[in-house]
């Protein structure tokens, strides 16, 4: 192994886990799961391939909380009654006994819902479509429909269902759970200023729209208890509108890091299109370095790091403890160990993998997991 790299192999613990490496497998989309939410076999196998390709964790799908509004896809793996559960058993210990950490994604899809079969429309902070069309490669069609706005007793429910889920996560034998608060799913829109119009108090500044997320950290604490993993994902782009940034720029980021620093949380997820590159602007901060400064939390960097040297340096200068890979750990689920072993890992082709639906393909799991 080119010892530039070393760093990226170096061990680190978040509460009382160890982390083989800095390498963790980044959330995706795969739309894989039976048509009621349930994990089945062909998941086991597509998560295995990271646990065995040398991972030290890897970050579950987004994984819709409740039969209600939350659901996003078609195909989604839930994680809302106890059959969810058990459905993620032996695919968490099937990881787990290859020596990787497994977080589960809670997410809430809000005005993002493009396929659910628990509700005919939707819900979000305000009476805002997402911009741009749904995504025909997760099973959408034509313009996002309006959602309805929230109430507070809808509020109360989402908290609780957030809650209710990590709860079985953790009861599925999951080492943690990532709350998605990024991507313009409901979360996000809470605290995106265009989805966001409340005239209550969780609308308007950045310190209201920021509100309804951390109460939602502090339900799922408390459903899960002080001991337990629990981070954020945050990202300024959008499943619906990737080119969005926050209005105030760093002074967004010094509020909104910031306050999820003072929240019980043990690491922020951050992701762009270059985490390494400035985030606000000519001269500014990266979002890594951003989070990294405002919260003082462990950051794990998503965006454009395949390159060890890249990823390694990000580490160097202290602006983000993990990286997360996401496409490139689709063509090379067995990054890390190809890294180590000074090999090059194959690009990421959109057509063979996203198209014509972003599921597991079947060549995904009939492809030799270590290659030599």
């Amino acid at each position: 192994m080119n010892k530039d790299f070393n760093i990226l192999f170096e061990e680190k613990k978040l509460k009382d886990k160890l982390f083989k490496n800095r390498y963790i497998v980044a959330p995706m989309t795969r739309v894989s799961a039976v048509n009621n939410g349930l994990a089945n076999e062909r998941m086991k196998q597509y998560y295995e391939r990271y646990a065995k390709g040398g991972f030290s964790a890897i970050i579950s799908e987004g994984i819709y909380p409740d039969e209600e509004y939350s659901q996003g896809y078609d195909n989604q793996p839930g994680m809302a009654n106890e059959n969810h559960r058990d459905a993620w058993k032996p695919i968490v210990r099937n990881v787990q006994a290859h020596g990787a950490i497994f977080i589960a994604q809670i997410m809430h899809a809000g005005a993002q819902s493009q396929g659910n079969p628990h509700r005919s429309h939707s819900i979000g902070p305000s009476e805002v479509a997402p911009k741009n069309d749904q995504l025909a490669f997760y099973g959408g069609n034509g313009p996002f429909p309006t959602p309805r706005k929230m109430t507070h007793e809808d509020m109360e429910t989402v908290k609780k269902s957030f809650a209710k889920s990590a709860l079985l996560a953790k009861e599925a034998g999951f080492d943690g759970i990532e709350i998605h608060g990024a991507n313009g799913y409901l979360l996000d829109q809470f605290l995106t200023d265009y989805f966001n119009q409340r005239e209550d108090e969780y609308g308007g500044t950045t310190q209201n729209r920021i509100r309804y997320v951390l109460e939602v950290i502090e339900e799922v604490r408390k459903a899960v208890g002080e001991d337990y993993i629990v981070g954020i994902r945050i990202s300024q782009g959008k499943a619906s509108d990737g080119d969005h940034r926050w209005a105030l720029g760093e002074t967004d980021a010094r509020t909104i890091f910031g306050e999820l620093g003072n929240a019980p949380l043990d690491f922020i997820h951050v992701t762009d299109e270059d985490v390494t590159q400035s985030g606000f602007g000519e001269g500014s901060l990266s979002m890594a370095a951003a989070a990294k400064t405002f919260s003082s939390l462990p950051v794990i960097a998503n965006g454009k790091l395949e390159s060890p040297q890249k990823a390694s340096s990000l580490l160097e200068k202290n602006e983000a403890d993990f990286i997360s890979l996401g496409t490139s750990a689709l063509v090379n689920p067995d990054a890390p160990n190809r890294i180590r072993e000074g090999k090059p890992l194959e690009p990421f082709d959109f057509k063979s993998i996203m198209l014509p639906q972003a599921d597991i393909k079947s060549h995904e799991l009939t492809k030799e997991l270590l290659r030599k």
